[in-house]
């Protein structure tokens, strides 16, 4: 080589090691490019998801809802094994188990989020939109939600001890009123919108909101429409799930970045679930007392770690899959002679405009 090209190149390595330093430095525990790395496949999912693969609005089959999620499982386990590779099995199960509790936890969410798109007539082809966008607050929020508890866990250890009860207190709750459907039409942040924000009784195609005159004062005024609605009610109701589901991840690993890579991409893929698990929601009935057993278990687990007893991650893995799968087969086998019937809506914009 050349002395003026190894000169060059030499000054090219000077000035990329702030850059290099930087990325090897330390945030929340963990290098930084793990994050950029985690940051930039998120960032990549969900262009490939509203950019390429639902650039115009449609309807999304149960079948196109598997697949996609099958892709979303495939980029999570395989981020998995990243994190196991370069920072040990321990790491690796830890994700894979926070993972698989987030998602068990969060498909009682799914069927919330159904209630809410009957309930104010939300058309099926609009749907995956607010599913899209309540992603972006999922991000936003859950980082402050577990930032926060990660923040309790290192300065209070007793915390886990509050943790743990709440859980096993959820667990039961949930257990005794398994049968007790949401009642969304009288949600208080629902009642509170109505009463304070304008909000249009039609829907106004893809448009969150909408300019037109008031109906009293005659000023032109900015309206909600329903699809807003809908998804301010969905950010509602993912934080009110995130209070059981995070507290739950941080019985498998207080490391805030495995907490928070887990939550994302199971979020990410249950959201791609959701047009199969809302076409056949009567068909997971017995879910929740499945859902109910796991929360008792992690509490019971959080409340063990601060008094020095550590339960194997392997054996938290397979027990939480093991009552998962128990779940779902038993509630499939006992409602195998019923229809597939979901309140998922797929009436027409139109159709939904003349019933408003």
């Amino acid at each position: 080589m050349s002395e003026p090209l190894q000169t060059f190149y030499m000054e090219k390595v000077r000035r990329m090691q702030p850059i290099i330093g930087a990325l090897m430095g330390d945030f929340l525990g963990t290098p930084i490019y793990f994050w950029v790395a985690f940051v930039g496949i998120v960032i990549g999912l969900l262009v490939f998801d509203l950019g390429i693969l639902h650039r115009e609005e449609k309807e999304i089959s149960a079948r196109e809802s598997l697949m996609l999620y099958g892709f979303y499982v495939v980029i999570a386990l395989a981020f998995g094994a990243w994190v196991w590779l370069s920072r040990g099995q321990d790491a690796g199960l830890e994700f894979y188990t926070g993972y698989l509790i987030e998602q068990s936890l969060a498909m009682d969410n799914m069927f919330v989020i159904a209630s809410i798109f009957g309930l104010l007539a939300i058309p099926r082809i609009y749907q995956h939109r607010v599913l899209f966008w309540g992603i972006l607050g999922v991000i936003v929020f859950r980082a402050v939600l577990i930032g926060l508890g990660a923040a309790l866990v290192h300065s209070f250890d007793w915390i886990l001890f509050v943790f743990g009860a709440f859980l096993v207190f959820t667990g039961f709750r949930m257990f005794t009123h398994k049968d007790d459907e949401a009642d969304m039409a009288n949600n208080p942040v629902l009642n509170w919108l109505r009463r304070h924000v304008p909000i249009t009784n039609e829907l106004h195609g893809r448009d969150f909101t909408v300019r037109q005159p008031h109906p009293v004062t005659g000023r032109l005024t900015l309206f909600l429409t329903p699809l807003a609605v809908a998804l301010i009610m969905v950010e509602f109701v993912d934080l009110v799930f995130a209070v059981d589901s995070v507290p739950a991840v941080f019985a498998v690993t207080q490391d805030t970045f495995i907490v928070y890579t887990s939550n994302i991409f199971a979020i990410l893929g249950l959201r791609a679930l959701y047009f199969a698990l809302a076409a056949a929601i009567n068909r997971f009935r017995y879910l929740q007392t499945s859902l109910a057993i796991i929360l008792v278990l992690i509490g019971i687990k959080i409340f063990l770690v601060p008094l020095g007893v550590k339960i194997d991650t392997l054996l938290s893995l397979v027990v939480t899959l093991a009552i998962l799968a128990g779940g779902v087969i038993y509630s499939l086998w006992k409602t195998r002679g019923e229809p597939d019937t979901g309140p998922i809506n797929t009436e027409t914009e139109a159709e939904s405009n003349n019933r408003g």
